[in-house]
């Protein structure tokens, strides 16, 4: 596509989960028990765990990948179900065909598309235009615009209409995974929290300091519902990254692991050892110890098993974080964690 509208289309496209064959033929292997047996050997049967769990030993970055993204792809056309239902039922009960109901919900909903709003969008994304104009590209933003407006509106009305409904439940049950937490792991919140949000992060990587104000609304919204558990992942490519997980570990052997967390992520600028010693002496810890701590390379063997797990779980990227053992990969927005979280509280 080369269209200002047409790139964006094709950006959020890209930006969600890849869509996997569905031809039937695959449809049992998708829904075989893991018990199912696969194959005989002198008579011993080979099962579909024992599938499973060698590739996962073998290639534990791509079984999860797999795993997640068929659950995804699962939940997301399921939502999309309950969502016409949803809609369907509330049409009948108002006594207008869907489309008129949906078309009248939209107008109550959202403005109407001005040729202000596609300005703005065409001046929001210029950079995409490919030298072309507003006034030549104004006969395909406008209707990219209605159509995510309407979306937008159907999206408002069936959050509306699930928290009205008290019948409906999912049954769907996501991939859970068992992430080892031990007493030297840093916790944030309430140690008896129903919901445990483990984070395997990296202090010089991005998106991890883009999802710290994501993590701290979690807090503020949810309270002693939920912790927040801290993981080692120092990526290869971040060269300062290993030594800031030394310099907060050393703050943390004087009570003050996520005062210098957070300064660190607030500053991904100044984490050269030097900068890390400043940054100690900032926060109120003693220099002398930290130096030493830090130096000395005390909290090294710590933060490399930390690693070693996330490898073997199959973290390759971050950050990567599981909450309650669902795995929830990059800086995603609140609403994701609040979806999640959510649930995990309904089964309390």
């Amino acid at each position: 596509m080369s269209t200002l509208a047409g790139t964006l289309v094709l950006a959020i496209g890209l930006s969600g989960c890849g869509e996997e064959p569905t031809a039937s033929a695959q449809t049992p292997a998708m829904a075989a028990s893991p018990d199912q047996v696969v194959a005989e050997i002198g008579g011993k049967p080979i099962t579909l765990k024992d599938v499973d769990a060698k590739w996962e030993a073998v290639d534990a970055a791509e079984h999860s990948r797999i795993v997640q993204a068929l659950y995804q792809n699962r939940r997301n056309m399921l939502d999309q179900i309950i969502g016409d239902r949803l809609i369907e039922d509330a049409a009948k009960t108002a006594g207008q065909p869907v489309d008129k109901f949906l078309e009248a919900d939209t107008a109550k909903r959202l403005k109407p598309i001005s040729e202000e709003d596609v300005a703005q969008f065409y001046e929001q994304n210029k950079d995409r235009a490919q030298g072309r104009t507003l006034e030549q590209l104004r006969a395909e933003i406008k209707p990219y615009l209605e159509q995510r407006r309407v979306l937008q509106a159907r999206a408002m009305l069936v959050d509306e209409l699930r928290g009205k409904t008290a019948t409906l439940k999912v049954m769907l049950e996501p991939p859970r995974y068992t992430v080892p937490v031990t007493a030297a792991d840093p916790v944030r919140g309430n140690a008896n929290a129903p919901v445990t949000i483990v984070e395997f992060s990296d202090f010089q990587c991005p998106f991890c300091q883009r999802v710290n104000p994501t993590l701290a609304k979690v807090r503020e919204t949810y309270g002693d519902r939920v912790k927040i558990v801290f993981k080692d992942y120092p990526l290869p490519n971040h060269p300062q990254a290993p030594k800031a997980a030394e310099a907060a570990r050393c703050a943390a052997d004087q009570s003050k692991f996520w005062e210098m967390h957070d300064a660190m992520f607030a500053n991904q600028r100044a984490l050269e050892v030097p900068a890390l010693k400043q940054t100690a002496r900032a926060i109120g810890l003693d220099g002398g110890s930290f130096d030493t701590c830090l130096d000395s390379g005390k909290h090294a063997a710590t933060i490399a098993k930390n690693a070693t797990l996330g490898e073997q779980m199959g973290v390759n990227s971050t950050p990567t974080l599981y909450v309650n053992g669902r795995q929830v990969l990059g800086a995603m927005p609140f609403e994701v964690f609040k979806q999640v979280i959510d649930e995990e509280l309904a089964k309390k």
